[in-house]
């Protein structure tokens, strides 16, 4: 991993931060070409989401990574709740600041939620979206399950290594910040309705790629992919959650093969 995320680093030709809605937000822009943005998982990185979609991607794109609220190299503002309404709206200002309409979004996990969100909120932003892992809302027992601080605390101690250590590696907030932040993440993601609703993305007018991962369970993909007129669906055999990192090689030609078409 720690060679994986040298190579990675060395392909950013810019790094920088932008002053957006109080906030001080980490981007980095990779290539040349059409913009496509890439929106990290919740308690993620860049480089934990898509080490190996950047370098692909940006041989034909300008690829603009972006690092959310408390995630990565991107500090967390003190008395400020996550959520996805925010990140949404964090998000669209920085691609505003930058110049940046009609990108392709690619989002994973939490990024996801971010991508579509922006698709109904901020139609003239985007102009395709990629987006996997994600599901229609919180079921009672996903947001039980978020809610109870022991299983958290379990799963924040031990059940993240690989996260937790890209966050020790790059957070401004220092490595000790962690428990904050997860439980930052706990609260949101404990909240009884904190995804996006089948009302709000059937706004959705945009062409989307919705990928799942068969091990993982499709169904909140399906829902999503039959709500969005213009929607199509890609399962990845053999493949969990975490679709970008383990199967790059049949996901990689597929996502390109679908933001080159008109």
């Amino acid at each position: 991993m720690e060679r994986m995320g040298l190579s990675f680093l060395l392909l950013a030709v810019l790094s920088a931060y932008a002053d957006v809605n109080g906030l001080k937000m980490y981007y980095e822009v990779h290539g040349q070409g059409r913009p496509v943005v890439l929106l990290h998982g919740g308690m993620n990185t860049i480089e934990t989401s898509f080490a190996r979609q950047i370098p692909v991607l940006a041989r034909s794109h300008r690829v603009i990574a972006i690092e959310q609220m408390a995630h990565g190299h991107t500090p967390d503002v003190p008395g400020r709740e996550l959520s996805y309404e925010r990140m949404a709206e964090d998000t669209a200002a920085l691609l505003v600041q930058l110049g940046i309409r009609d990108a392709d979004l690619i989002g994973w996990s939490d990024g996801g939620q971010i991508a579509l969100r922006l698709a109904f909120t901020h139609p003239e932003l985007v102009r395709r979206l990629v987006v996997s892992g994600v599901g229609l809302g919180a079921t009672a027992s996903q947001a039980k399950r978020y809610a109870d601080n022991q299983w958290f605390a379990k799963f924040a101690t031990g059940g993240f290594p690989e996260g937790r250590a890209a966050y020790a590696r790059v957070s401004p907030d220092g490595p000790e910040y962690w428990f904050a932040y997860a439980e930052k993440a706990r609260k949101m993601w404990a909240r009884p309705t904190w995804g996006i609703s089948e009302a709000e993305i059937a706004r959705i007018n945009r062409p989307v790629l919705v990928v799942a991962g068969d091990r993982e369970g499709i169904e909140g993909a399906l829902r999503i992919f039959r709500v969005i007129p213009k929607a199509k669906l890609y399962v990845v055999p053999g493949t969990g959650h975490a679709t970008f990192r383990e199967r790059p090689d049949w996901l990689n030609p597929v996502i390109l093969d679908f933001l080159d078409r008109e």
